[in-house]
């Protein structure tokens, strides 16, 4: 079961509305280049069926995330205690840096368009940030060693 926050699962439920619409235009097209005749060199249609077959298989797997997810709550979460939906910012102690992370769930998909780090809470840096407060140093197991960061401020 994977674990996401009610945000989270709107956003994935209008991915799949998009998604959706994409194919049905996508399917269209497929009809109008049908139309023209000669398949075998109609690049047109050859091109719209990889683009449906593209579709599909995100549909199939934002399915298989929406039917395998639980909505967690962050109600009643005390003020202070980082939890999943919650973006923190974060001091890098090795080198004083800050950063910004964003506690997201399991099917959360990645988002390059944002200056916020997606962190899920599967990984060993969301473990150690998930249920720690502001104020306290979470140390964070990686490939290239321990890295130590003091949690400075739930930015939302």
């Amino acid at each position: 079961m994977q674990m996401v926050s009610a945000a989270e699962k709107v956003e994935l439920e209008k991915k799949r509305e998009e998604l959706y619409k994409s194919q049905i235009e996508v399917q269209e097209r497929i009809r109008r280049a049908a139309a023209l005749g000669d398949l075998s060199e109609n690049a047109e249609y050859h091109f719209a069926k990889e683009e449906n077959r593209a579709i599909q298989r995100q549909l199939a797997d934002l399915e298989s995330k929406l039917r395998h997810c639980a909505v967690v709550s962050t109600d009643n979460i005390p003020d202070g205690l980082v939890f999943l939906g919650h973006t923190v910012k974060l001091l890098d102690l090795s080198d004083d840096s800050e950063q910004l992370v964003r506690l997201v769930g399991e099917a959360q998909t990645a988002s390059a368009t944002s200056d916020i780090l997606p962190v899920s809470i599967s990984s060993p840096m969301g473990e150690a940030l998930m249920k720690a407060r502001v104020g306290d140093t979470v140390r964070v197991r990686a490939p290239r060693g321990t890295m130590e960061f003091k949690i400075l401020e739930i930015v939302q």
